[in-house]
């Protein structure tokens, strides 16, 4: 595999090694003895989540500010424009973002630590997305940060308004949201 650094720290696009012919393709994706040798990190994962989405959701920016899961994010049909922003003050990242597109063509996957607040944005017809996370869903400790956040300054590419769920309508700009220290 290929692991390529983004602007924040921790933050890893993974290139799986694709073996394909006329016939279709396979690929490991994921293997712990090599994702901990090329990415340094050995995540303990245990839950993996699949959903289905339609052009123009957005699911985001999602983080749980107890019981913060680190999670190996990948569409397996469509694609996606995928957001991470870190919410940690300590760091000296807190409050920027990155971005990169995931799509069942391309194979990409990309790590998040914990501390990070995620979201995506379906670009194809649909998208199923698909990620293994750290911590078990919390309800209770779930929060969500405003996709337009006019601080963060997120060029979502949309080609109409976002579908969003009654959630994400109440995300709350960076400044006011909970964050990690």
């Amino acid at each position: 595999m290929n692991v390529v650094r983004t602007e924040l720290a921790g933050v890893l696009i993974i290139e799986p090694r694709v073996f394909g012919d006329d016939r279709g393709f396979f690929y490991e994706s994921y293997n712990e003895k090599a994702f901990a040798a090329a990415t340094g990190v050995a995540p303990r994962f245990v839950q993996d989540n699949h959903s289905r989405s339609v052009k123009n959701v957005l699911r985001g920016l999602h983080y749980q500010i107890q019981q913060p899961q680190g999670k190996l994010v990948r569409a397996t049909a469509g694609e996606v424009y995928d957001v991470v922003v870190d919410i940690r003050r300590s760091s000296p990242d807190f409050g920027k973002w990155t971005s990169v597109v995931l799509s069942a063509d391309n194979k990409r996957m990309l790590w998040i630590p914990a501390g990070f607040a995620h979201g995506f944005l379906v670009t194809s017809d649909y998208a199923e997305f698909q990620y293994k996370t750290t911590d078990y869903w919390a309800p209770q400790f779930e929060r969500c940060i405003l996709w337009n956040d006019p601080e963060l300054k997120i060029p979502w590419p949309l080609q109409a308004g976002p579908l969003l769920s009654a959630k994400d309508l109440q995300g709350l700009p960076l400044s006011k949201a909970e964050t990690f220290e």
